[in-house]
C-alpha cells in the first residue's frame, strides 16, 4: 500500500522491450536502499524491483501493465515519480494507493495562477472513474485533491513544492498520466449499484 506522497524522482537511464515486457533501468536518492523483491510505486503503478546495480534499480512491466499505463512513452531521461510502501506503523499522509493503475488521462490545460499551478485533465468515461470535488485522485503516484470534476475530466492545484519535487514540473498540455481513483470511492459505487 501508498499514500500517494513523492519520496523523490528517477531518471529512466535505458527502457528496454523484451518481448512483451519492457524493462527499466532508473537512477534515483533511493535506488542503492532497495532490494530485490521489494514493491515501488512508479508513476502510480507497483512494480516490483528485479536488481541493484551502480546507484540504480530495475524493474520489468508486463504487458497488462503497459496497455493500462502510460510507459509506453517513457524513454531514457524522462522523470518517474517514486515511492516506497508505506511502513504498517506509518503515517498515512496521502490517501489509500494500491498502484493499480485504472487508465490513463490526457492533460489538456495547465495554469499558474496566484502561486499555484492548475492541472486539468481528460479521461475515458467509466463507472469506477469517479472523482468528485475536494475528493482524492492519484495521478503519476501523486495524491491529489481534486478542484473541479465531471464524468470524464477534472482538474488539481499544486503547491510549488509539489511543482517541483515531482515529475509534474515537466508535465504539458497533450502528455499522459497515470490515474488511479480512489478505491474507497469505487467501492461505495459498486455498493449503490447492487
Amino acid at each position: 500500500m501508498f499514500t500517494g506522497i513523492i519520496e523523490t524522482t528517477g531518471e529512466v537511464i535505458r527502457a528496454r522491450h523484451t518481448g512483451g515486457n519492457l524493462d527499466l533501468e532508473i537512477r534515483s536518492a533511493v535506488s542503492a536502499t532497495l532490494k530485490p523483491g521489494q514493491s515501488v510505486s512508479h508513476n502510480g503503478v507497483c512494480l516490483t524491483v528485479t536488481e541493484i546495480q551502480a546507484g540504480c534499480h530495475r524493474v520489468t512491466l508486463v504487458d497488462e501493465s503497459l496497455k493500462r499505463t502510460s510507459f509506453l512513452k517513457l524513454k531514457e531521461g524522462s522523470l518517474v515519480n517514486l515511492e516506497r510502501a508505506m511502513p504498517a506503523n506509518g503515517r498515512l499522509d496521502g490517501h489509500i494507493v494500491q498502484g493499480h493503475v485504472d487508465t490513463v488521462a490526457r492533460c489538456t490545460k495547465k495554469m499558474v495562477k496566484d502561486g499555484s499551478t492548475l492541472f486539468y485533465f481528460s479521461h475515458p468515461h467509466g463507472n469506477d472513474f469517479i472523482t468528485v470535488q475536494k475528493g482524492s485522485v492519484c495521478v503519476d503516484g501523486v495524491s491529489l485533491t481534486v478542484v473541479d470534476a465531471t464524468p470524464d475530466s477534472f482538474s488539481v492545484a499544486l503547491i510549488p513544492y509539489t511543482l517541483e519535487h515531482t515529475s509534474f514540473s515537466r508535465l504539458n498540455e497533450g502528455d499522459e498520466v497515470n490515474l488511479e481513483f480512489d478505491i474507497i470511492g469505487k467501492y461505495v459505487r459498486r455498493l449503490a449499484q447492487n
